[in-house]
């Protein structure tokens, strides 16, 4: 029995180094290739290994700015989505009220609603507002199909909380904003963190409302790569900012590593 757990327990790193390997190496592949030059440049011959690639990301003006421009989505999006969803996600934990459940559903029905179904609609809203074409309307697109992923991400994280630590601050006179400040919110940093997380890759990698709602301005990272490739596509600049575009969302993972592994084992509880 324990040689058969042994070589279960065998197997399984196995298995896990072979995932490792497979998932690493496009990865490293497409790390080597942007620092090798792959079209002619007075500075660098092709096949040459050269930092022009991400050098060329700070000296064009439109990478600079669809970088700007998609940090700007996921900090709108961060900024608007969170201080909404938490006390949304508290009403629906806590409070009962007629068609709540029903209520609740249509939230995560709108979710898994494909974004281009909306984008005509959207538009047409946009433009008699006035922000089409901008970074603030892509980001208030993006807070659409955010919101209610937030809210139910947090409204379990809210139910996890036992109500007597509401009640009991409820009797020490603490109002409800009061009380999600200094109880609520400490409680569910975890589930915060998971709900960032989540605005963060839809905003970063979406790109139907970037193509339908903007012409000149606000064009994300996205945009910017599916820009590059043309008849004689630098594939080692695609590369490089293929690469640099992972950074922000491996800094976001490290800095928020203790958050995210609580946040994600207690959704799993």
């Amino acid at each position: 029995m324990n040689r058969m757990f042994r070589y279960l327990a065998t197997l399984k790193i196995v298995w896990l180094l072979a995932f490792m390997v497979f998932v690493s190496l496009p990865l490293i592949q497409m790390t080597l290739i942007s620092f090798v030059a792959t079209l002619s440049h007075p500075d660098a011959d092709v096949g040459s290994l050269t930092v022009r690639n991400y050098s060329e990301i700070l000296i064009d003006p439109k990478l600079r700015a669809a970088f700007g421009n998609s940090i700007a989505y996921v900090l709108i999006n961060i900024c608007i989505t969170v201080p909404v969803a938490i006390p949304a996600a508290y009403a629906f934990s806590r409070m009962s009220f007629l068609g709540d459940k029903h209520l609740f559903l249509a939230f995560i029905a709108f979710r898994i609603t494909p974004p281009v179904v909306l984008t005509l609609p959207i538009f047409q809203l946009f433009s008699s507002l006035g922000i089409v074409n901008s970074v603030f309307g892509i980001a208030l697109a993006h807070c659409l199909f955010n919101l209610p992923i937030s809210i139910w991400i947090l409204q379990g994280f809210i139910s996890a909380i036992p109500k007597e630590m509401d009640e009991t601050a409820f009797l020490d006179g603490y109002t409800h904003p009061r009380f999600i400040w200094q109880f609520l919110l400490p409680q569910i940093a975890p589930g915060i963190a998971v709900t960032a997380f989540f605005c963060f890759m839809f905003s970063w990698v979406e790109v139907v409302f970037a193509r339908i709602l903007t012409t000149t301005n606000g064009k994300p990272i996205s945009m910017a790569i599916n820009a590059l490739f043309g008849f004689q596509t630098d594939i080692g600049l695609v590369m490089a900012v293929t690469v640099a575009s992972m950074v922000p969302g491996a800094v976001l993972l490290f800095a928020m590593r203790s958050h995210l592994s609580r946040g994600f084992k207690i959704g799993q509880v």
